[in-house]
């Protein structure tokens, strides 16, 4: 029998929060730790919740609460994907934690999800943490970068990644083409691999559906809105963490920090694009000092 997110969800243990959203979706949700709300917001689109790490770092501080964006991972399998949708999803999540204003940290398209609820509900929002995102510019500023970084990367791997790429492949061989994909966000070849594998377990398969729609209203809304006079705006305060050595060139967040009225960045030196994981102490120290 194929494997379906949604049969997973209905055997998930009791103490597994479930969030319905306004259209009746059911969204995996967890939560630990103490003190003010602090939301994750997962990168993809497409993915499903990996910050482990990020919650095992701060904890101590917050009441960590992440989830799985609809029709990924853990949540119900089921549109519609719009990015409009994501934020209404989002708030529903908050309107869960019980709090009329909620901290928000995104990583990557996480970061775009979480800036964008930022500028639809600003009332909502105590701080925003926007790690590893790509910036407030059009796609393609920055992508031939990011490209030909991840194809230097590569090296050995570069043969069987074009194999993959170049047909239709199985589960396994989507997971292991996802796994040689991700391997090249981390800066430590000796341990990229196995960072990689751990964000892949367990694996829930990527929403491709998902992905490709909202990646491409992503790419609209930043060629078409002034999304940088919407950002001069917002008066609670912003932290942007970047690794130095993420593949995705950290000068297409720069705009963004200029267009930001209360905004701090740090950049972890020996870090790639999942800084918590390469620099934990540098990551909790930038959260701990904003």
């Amino acid at each position: 029998m194929a494997w379906s997110p949604n049969r997973l969800w209905a055997r998930l243990p009791a103490y597994i929060r479930d969030v319905r959203a306004d259209d009746d979706c059911h969204l995996w949700t967890d939560e630990s730790g103490n003190g003010a709300p602090l939301v994750l917001c997962h990168g993809g689109p497409g993915l499903w919740d990996y910050f482990d790490g990020v919650a095992g770092l701060l904890r101590s501080d917050a009441r960590i609460i992440r989830w799985d964006q609809r029709g990924c991972g853990r949540s119900e399998r089921r549109g519609p994907y719009t990015i409009t949708r994501f934020v209404a999803d989002l708030d529903a999540v908050r309107q869960q934690s019980r709090a009329p204003r909620i901290s928000l940290l995104g990583h990557s398209w996480g970061a775009m999800l979480a800036l964008r609820y930022a500028l639809d509900h600003p009332e909502r929002v105590s701080r925003l943490i926007y790690v590893s995102g790509t910036g407030i510019d059009p796609e393609e500023t920055w992508r031939p970068t990011f490209h030909d970084n991840i194809n230097q990367y590569v090296g050995t791997d570069a043969a069987r990644v074009a194999e993959l790429r170049s047909r239709d492949r199985t589960p396994a061989e989507d997971r292991e083409y996802t796994i040689l994909q991700w391997s090249a966000d981390f800066v430590d070849p000796a341990t990229a691999r196995q960072h990689a594998e751990g964000m892949a377990s367990p694996w829930f398969g990527i929403n491709l559906e998902c992905a490709n729609t909202i990646n491409a209203e992503v790419r609209d809304y930043l060629r078409d809105q002034d999304v940088a006079a919407r950002c001069g705006s917002l008066t609670f305060p912003v932290l942007i963490i970047d690794g130095a050595r993420d593949r995705r060139p950290r000068w297409a967040v720069d705009s963004l920090e200029q267009a930001l009225p209360n905004v701090e960045r740090v950049t972890l030196a020996g870090a790639g694009h999942m800084p918590w994981a390469e620099d934990p102490e540098g990551f909790r120290r930038a959260w701990r000092a904003s």
